[in-house]
């Protein structure tokens, strides 16, 4: 009790931090209810009840923008879960070390580099002009004149996963090697005696082991599937794909810096919110009803 005791105190500062900078902001929320003016400020703006959010759902823009966001979140929620978990089992298979290390080290570089710096290396790797796919597609023969990839709307979506997925990749994949190091060894001995090949070791003692935890990061990643930001769409974007680069972020920042309508911006952060904790909620049902209830 007395351990209890002091480790409960250890933990305030943290706790007021947390109250400080994630709930203390959300009294700014009542921006959303209000015609905010800013030489007004917040106390003196006029409230408008709910017209903000009725404003928000007729827009036909914001429809686009949500089918936007929500498509870009799940695709890199897939590929990230599914690459991820694949490059762990295929690493964990691997029996020259040197070479395991060096493909870990190369794959999870790019998450410690900015995403002005991976926006522009695609950039240049697609231009139309010298980038090096072009190049390649013309010395192949599957092309015969140079492709502008960015600026083929239907192409976006795929363009920015690909981006996202070799930022995030490696990093993600530590987390599985570190699960797998950790499932007991005896059992791939045992199923080493029974004859089982490496595809049944994998299938039958690697992926049972991994999903667990996997189920956990998927839970913890589909809150971030609306809330999936607006660096690499801003910089990966241009006016000729907007109606498939735009998503919710830069709809609200568009509002709230270019029209002024901060009461807007926050209306559809407001919204943003709201859905995150709904995804969350549905996906931790979800893992009950796949017998992972055990790890909420």
């Amino acid at each position: 009790m007395y351990l209890q005791r002091h480790l409960l105190t250890m933990t305030v500062p943290f706790l007021v931090l947390v109250f400080i900078f994630s709930y203390l902001p959300l009294w700014g929320w009542i921006m959303a209810f209000q015609k905010y003016n800013l030489g007004r400020g917040i106390w003196a703006s006029p409230f408008v009840g709910l017209d903000n959010f009725v404003t928000l759902f007729r827009d036909d823009q914001f429809y686009n923008v949500l089918r936007n966001t929500l498509a870009m979140g799940l695709l890199g929620l897939v590929s990230g879960f599914v690459g991820a978990i694949g490059l762990a089992l295929l690493l964990n298979e691997v029996r020259l070390v040197f070479f395991k290390r060096t493909i870990q080290t190369i794959t999870y570089i790019p998450h410690f580099v900015s995403w002005v710096v991976i926006a522009n290396i695609m950039i240049t790797f697609l231009s139309p002009d010298d980038g090096i796919v072009n190049v390649m597609l013309v010395k192949l023969g599957l092309i015969k004149e140079h492709i502008y990839f960015l600026s083929k709307e239907s192409w976006f979506w795929y363009i920015h996963t690909f981006a996202g997925l070799w930022k995030e990749l490696g990093w993600s994949t530590i987390i599985y090697l570190a699960v797998i190091a950790g499932i007991n060894p005896e059992f791939y001995e045992a199923a080493d005696v029974d004859g089982a090949n490496r595809f049944q070791k994998m299938w039958h003692i690697s992926i049972p082991g991994l999903m667990p935890t996997a189920m956990l990061l998927l839970l913890m990643s589909v809150g971030w599937i609306i809330q999936s930001g607006f660096e690499s769409q801003f910089l990966l974007g241009n006016p000729l794909v907007i109606n498939r680069s735009e998503v919710l972020d830069l709809y609200a920042l568009r509002y709230s810096t270019q029209l002024g309508d901060f009461s807007y911006g926050v209306a559809i952060s407001m919204f943003k919110s709201v859905v995150s904790v709904i995804l969350v909620l549905s996906a931790n049902y979800l893992a009950k009803l796949t017998n992972q209830s055990r790890l909420f």
